[in-house]
């Protein structure tokens, strides 16, 4: 059996003072968001990742992948947000199976409305805080946790290919 290398105590510093900031960054995005706009974050991030592609508009399991949601949280989440009329779920006519969430002109509406409070917000709690050479240095740091956590297994999409 290996031995754990378990963290030093400036690195528990460090990984609990993440923790901290990841939990308290969420609620304070969740809180604002809902105070402001009437959306929680798990609104916003499915009405951002709806505009950042040209048609706006994914299949779920694009959406599940990009939000890293299993498959029974976002399809809650998109029945919640259809009902309110921010997003049209939409079968896939080539695979039943499948469905589209599209973007709809109230949800694009509402994205537009919040996003300029939640950048101030974003701007105020964390890049006002940083040089830009701290920020080039946080990008650094982050995208390399993020390519070590892409490591994944490889799924297999609803048209049977592996991605």
């Amino acid at each position: 059996m290996d031995e754990v290398k378990w963290l030093s105590n400036d690195e528990q510093v460090a990984w609990r003072s993440w923790l901290a900031v990841n939990a308290q960054l969420t609620a304070r995005m969740n809180r604002d968001l809902q105070a402001k706009n009437g959306l929680s974050l798990a609104d916003y991030d499915v009405l951002v990742n709806l505009t950042d592609v040209p048609d706006r508009s994914l299949r779920m399991y694009e959406l599940g992948d990009k939000l890293q949601w299993e498959k029974s949280r976002l399809s809650r989440q998109v029945m919640r947000m259809a009902a309110r009329g921010l997003v049209e779920r939409r079968e896939c006519l080539d695979d039943r199976r499948g469905a589209y969430v599209d973007l709809t002109p109230a949800g694009l509406e509402a994205i537009q409305a919040a996003a300029p409070e939640h950048v101030k917000l974003i701007r105020q709690v964390m890049f006002d805080a940083f040089t830009p050479e701290e920020v080039a240095t946080l990008t650094k740091l982050y995208q390399g946790v993020l390519e070590r956590l892409e490591v994944k297994p490889p799924t297999v999409t609803p048209d049977g290919s592996v991605a």
